[in-house]
C-alpha cells in the first residue's frame, strides 16, 4: 500500500510538534445563537422529504467567513451570508433570489467545479438537481446547460466527487433513492445511481446498477494506494436482496463492484450518512455508518489485502443505538455524522445527529443528538448534555464550522418540520490549541481534494484526508481543522491528490494558514484573538 513510504517518516518527527496531547478535554459549552444570528428555515415536507435536509456550509463571497445553504424540502431552500465579527456573536444575512431560492432541495454540497475563484454548489433535489456556478459575492447562476451537466429526474439525497488523473473537471457521483410514480408514490423499488464523467463534449452518465436505495456516498482512498472508490450506504428498508456497496472507479475503465472474492463483506444496514476519519492511528481511514440501532464503526481487518472490513463500534464506544437520556429505551435512528475535534485537546471527536424517521413505531420519538467525546485509548463518552445542545427534535443534515473564526467549531444542523439551529462555541474548561489548513493548487482541482493532510502534535499524528461527500446531504468546502491540545506549535505535512509528499514544515498554533502546492511554507492569513 501507498501508507508505507508516509509511515517510515512518522518516528524521525517524535516530539517535533511540542508538546504530546495526552489528556481529553470535558465538552466545550454551546448556546444557541439561531435567532439571534439571523437564521429562521425549516426543512418541510411529507414523504418524499422524510429523508434529506442536508446543510452545505463554504465560503461564497470570499471574506474567508463560511456561508450556509439550508435545503428546505417543499420549502424554498435558503442562503445565509456570514456575517459574523471574528471571535463575536454569530450573525448571518438571508441573501435570496431566484437561482438559490428553489423548491424540492434535499441537500447541497460545495465543489469548485471550473476552477476558478469562486466555489459552487451542486443542489440535490426531488426531480432534476442542478449545478449552480459561483459569481462571487454569494451570486450564483445555473450551469447544467452550459456545463453539460443532466440533471436526471431521480429523488437524489447523495453526492460525492473526485478528480480522475489529470482531469480538470470532476467526476460527479449521485446517489438516488426510490422510484417514484407521477403522483410521488413509491413504486418499482429502488433507483440506480449515477455516475457524470467529463469528456471533450461536457458530462457523458454511466448508471451504477443495481442501486439499493442509496442516501450518502464517499468517493475515498481507502487503501491508500492513490485511487478512489466510491462507498454506498443503503436503506434497507426497501429491498431484500441488496447490500452495501463499494464500487471501484478507475480512469478510462467502467466502474464495477467490489467482490466477495476480492474481501467485500455483505452487509444490510438501514444506511444514512458516512463520516470518514483515521480513527485507530495507522493512517488508514475508518468509515462510520449512521442507521437505525445499528450504525458501525468499520476497519480494515489485519492483513486485509481487498476491502475486507470489521466493525468496532462496540469497543469504541460509538453505537449509539439509544437515546443517552430521558426514558426513551427504543432504539435510535440516526443521520449525520461528522468527525471534528470541537474541544480541541487533540482527539477527533464525532457528532451525530438523531430523530425519528417521522411517527416510525418502534423507535425513539426523543431522541436528542449525539456529541462523542475522543479518548487517549481511542474510544469515545457522550458530551452532549454538558455541552448544553440536548435537542430532541428530528434533526437530519448538520455541520460542524468556525462561523466566527476564533478557533472553535460551531454547529449547525437541519430539523424535520422545525427551525434549523446554530449554536455557537464558546469553549471547554480547558484551553486547547488548534491549526486550520486550507490547501490551493494551480490545476482543475483548486482546493486540492483528494489529498491528505498530517500534523503532528509532539508525539500524537492526525491525518485526514480531503473529500467532499458522505454525510447526510449536505457537506463543507473549506479550511480543515486541527485540535492540537497543548502543543503550541505543530509539524504538518501533505500527500497531494496525485501522489506528490511535501516535506514536513512547522507551523505555529492558533492560526488561519493556506499552504500553495509548491511553496517551501504556509502562509497564515489569520491569527484570531479570543
Amino acid at each position: 500500500m501507498a501508507i508505507t513510504a508516509l509511515v517510515g517518516g512518522w518516528a524521525a518527527l517524535s516530539g517535533g510538534g511540542g508538546a504530546t496531547p495526552d489528556t481529553a478535554f470535558g465538552p466545550p459549552r454551546l448556546v444557541d445563537e439561531t435567532s439571534a444570528a439571523g437564521i429562521d428555515h425549516v426543512y418541510d415536507g411529507d414523504f418524499t422529504f422524510y429523508v434529506g435536509g442536508g446543510v452545505a456550509v463554504f465560503d461564497c463571497n470570499g471574506d474567508t467567513l463560511p456561508d450556509i445553504y439550508f435545503a428546505g424540502g417543499e420549502n424554498p431552500a435558503s442562503l445565509y451570508r456570514n456575517q459574523s465579527e471574528p471571535g463575536g456573536a454569530l450573525s448571518f444575512a438571508k441573501v435570496s433570489g431566484e437561482t438559490t431560492d428553489i423548491g424540492q432541495v434535499t441537500g447541497a454540497y460545495p465543489v469548485n467545479i471550473d476552477g476558478d475563484e469562486h466555489a459552487d454548489l451542486v443542489v440535490l433535489r426531488l426531480g432534476e438537481n442542478v449545478v449552480l456556478r459561483g459569481l462571487g459575492d454569494c451570486q450564483f447562476e445555473r450551469a447544467n446547460e452550459a456545463w453539460s451537466m443532466p440533471g436526471g429526474d431521480a429523488w437524489t439525497v447523495g453526492f460525492s466527487t473526485t478528480w480522475e488523473g489529470d482531469s480538470l473537471r470532476p467526476t460527479l457521483a449521485f446517489g438516488n433513492y426510490l422510484h417514484l410514480d407521477e403522483a410521488g408514490q413509491q413504486f418499482g423499488g429502488c433507483a440506480d445511481n449515477a455516475l457524470l464523467r467529463p469528456d471533450i463534449d461536457g458530462y457523458q452518465e454511466t448508471l451504477l446498477a443495481p442501486g439499493w436505495c442509496t442516501l450518502s456516498i464517499l468517493f475515498s482512498d481507502w487503501d491508500r494506494s492513490g485511487s478512489r472508490d466510491l462507498r454506498m450506504t443503503n436503506d434497507r428498508h426497501y429491498y431484500r436482496d441488496g447490500e452495501e456497496q463499494l464500487w471501484r472507479v478507475v480512469e478510462g475503465e467502467a466502474p464495477r463492484l467490489y467482490t466477495r472474492q476480492e474481501g467485500w463483506h455483505k452487509m444490510q444496514i438501514w444506511g444514512m450518512g458516512i463520516a470518514s476519519q483515521d480513527v485507530t492511528g495507522d493512517g488508514l481511514p475508518e468509515v462510520f455508518l449512521t442507521s437505525q440501532a445499528d450504525n458501525k464503526l468499520q476497519t480494515l481487518e489485519e492483513g486485509a489485502d481487498g476491502p475486507s472490513y470489521g466493525d468496532i463500534a462496540i469497543r469504541r464506544g460509538v453505537t449509539a443505538h439509544r437515546p443517552f437520556t430521558g426514558d426513551e429505551v427504543s432504539p435510535s435512528t440516526a443521520w449525520h455524522p461528522e468527525f471534528q475535534d470541537v474541544n480541541n485537546d487533540g482527539f477527533v471527536d464525532l457528532f451525530v445527529t438523531k430523530g425519528n424517521v417521522e411517527a416510525t413505531v418502534g423507535y425513539a420519538t426523543a431522541d436528542p443528538n449525539n456529541l462523542l467525546l475522543g479518548q487517549p485509548d481511542g474510544t469515545f463518552v457522550e458530551g452532549a448534555e454538558g455541552a448544553g445542545i440536548l435537542d430532541t427534535a428530528r434533526s437530519r443534515g448538520g455541520a460542524l464550522a468556525d462561523f466566527n473564526l476564533d478557533g472553535l467549531l460551531d454547529l449547525v444542523y437541519v430539523n424535520r418540520r422545525e427551525g434549523s439551529r446554530l449554536w455557537r462555541n464558546l469553549g471547554s474548561d480547558e484551553a486547547g490549541h488548534w491549526l486550520s489548513i486550507d490547501l490551493q493548487q494551480g490545476d482543475g482541482n483548486r482546493n486540492a481534494i483528494g489529498a491528505w493532510i498530517e500534523v503532528m502534535a509532539g508525539d500524537h499524528l492526525i491525518t485526514r484526508e480531503l473529500t467532499i461527500g458522505g454525510g447526510h446531504a449536505g457537506g463543507q468546502l473549506g479550511s480543515t481543522h486541527f485540535g492540537l491540545g497543548p502543543a503550541e506549535e505543530a509539524e504538518i505535512r501533505v500527500q497531494w491528490p496525485d501522489g506528490e509528499t511535501t516535506a514536513w514544515m512547522t507551523v505555529g498554533a492558533d492560526q488561519f494558514v493556506t499552504l500553495e502546492r509548491g511553496a517551501a511554507q504556509p502562509e497564515t492569513i489569520l491569527e484570531p484573538n479570543r
